[in-house]
């Protein structure tokens, strides 16, 4: 899971995008199985959101595969009132926004994309920093001799 301090800076750049994009009406960067790792979401289940995305994301990677299109990067979906669109977040997460119908489709893509390269590179920073072991110190050589010998006594 990524460190509170990451998530805080997801939540900003979520809270970013939605002011710089006013018909956005959620914003919500999830792993990619289906973990909430920040949202901006106000009336909409954020922990739902992000299951159906990983499901979705599932699906959308076995399409591109199928038809060799390579890698995964985005997805739309319109419904009847609005759009659900899905970004690629790195290497362990995506990044999807909710919108009315009323959005510039090509503002909502440069903004999601640009928006989901810097959420990808706080994830992938800070998944790199958890999971790179701790330095460990070295311990002194052990004395040759014979092994697991009793500690000398002090005579009584």
């Amino acid at each position: 899971m990524v460190p509170e301090a990451e998530a805080r800076d997801v939540l900003d750049e979520l809270q970013r995008l939605r002011a710089r994009v006013p018909l956005l009406s959620g914003a919500l960067a999830a792993s990619t199985d289906g973990l909430v790792l920040a949202h901006d979401t106000p009336g909409v289940e954020a922990e739902g959101v992000a299951a159906l995305t990983a499901a979705a994301l599932g699906v959308s990677i076995r399409m591109t595969d199928a038809v060799g299109r390579g890698g995964f990067r985005e997805l739309l979906v319109r419904g009847g009132s609005g759009y659900i669109a899905t970004y690629a977040a790195g290497s362990s997460a995506v990044l999807t926004l909710l919108a009315e119908d009323r959005i510039n489709v090509g503002r909502l893509h440069l903004e999601g994309r640009r928006s989901g390269a810097r959420i990808g590179e706080l994830v992938d920073a800070a998944l790199a920093r958890v999971e790179r072991p701790a330095p460990t110190r070295a311990l002194p050589p052990r004395p040759t001799g014979t092994p697991n010998r009793a500690l000398p006594q002090r005579p009584t």
